[in-house]
């Protein structure tokens, strides 16, 4: 007797990809898959759930997280490389979930990082300054060092040597 084909098998192939889409969508993340992925700690996570920048459902104790909850770690993550604060990056992250227009998220986002750029720039600036100060002191330093003749041998202090006796036991 031939073998029934099974359900997974007798599916058409259009209908597992629909359900494959559908699985992705509804992809659900462990704080431990997450930090694993994000090469981050799961107390990392836990603050930045703290923060009002993640906001995972509840299994029992655990925590579990959402595909857009991932999509705004990632996008905290990113702010974090390019040095915002914790509020600028929930401004924009809370933008990123907003249904409002695209142009006014990336206009706000865009006077962010001209802002985050203009502080860089002054700590370029003043990093600049201070090395070359730091040169200025260096080269002053080779002068007067060059300038001072070695000091003969027996105009060097010469170092006693302290014996101590041992206190006697009683």
């Amino acid at each position: 007797m031939p073998a029934l084909p099974s359900a997974r098998t007798a599916r058409p192939a259009s209908l597992a990809a629909e359900s494959v889409a559908a699985r992705g969508s509804a992809r659900q993340y462990t704080i431990t898959e997450l930090a694993a992925e994000f090469d981050i700690t799961a107390r990392a996570i836990r603050f930045y759930e703290d923060m009002g920048l993640l906001s995972p459902q509840r299994r029992g104790r655990n925590r579990v997280y959402t595909h857009r909850d991932r999509t705004r770690l990632k996008l905290t993550l990113r702010g974090k490389r390019l040095g915002l604060s914790l509020q600028e990056i929930k401004q924009l992250v809370d933008m990123y979930d907003s249904p409002s227009d695209t142009r006014q998220q990336l206009t706000a986002f865009m006077a962010v990082l001209a802002e985050h750029r203009q502080q860089l720039e002054q700590q370029r600036e003043d990093l600049e300054v201070t090395l070359a100060e730091i040169a200025q002191h260096e080269a002053r330093c080779r002068s007067l060092l060059a300038a001072a003749a070695p000091a003969p041998i027996s105009a060097l202090p010469t170092a006693r040597l302290a014996t101590r006796r041992k206190p006697a036991v009683a």
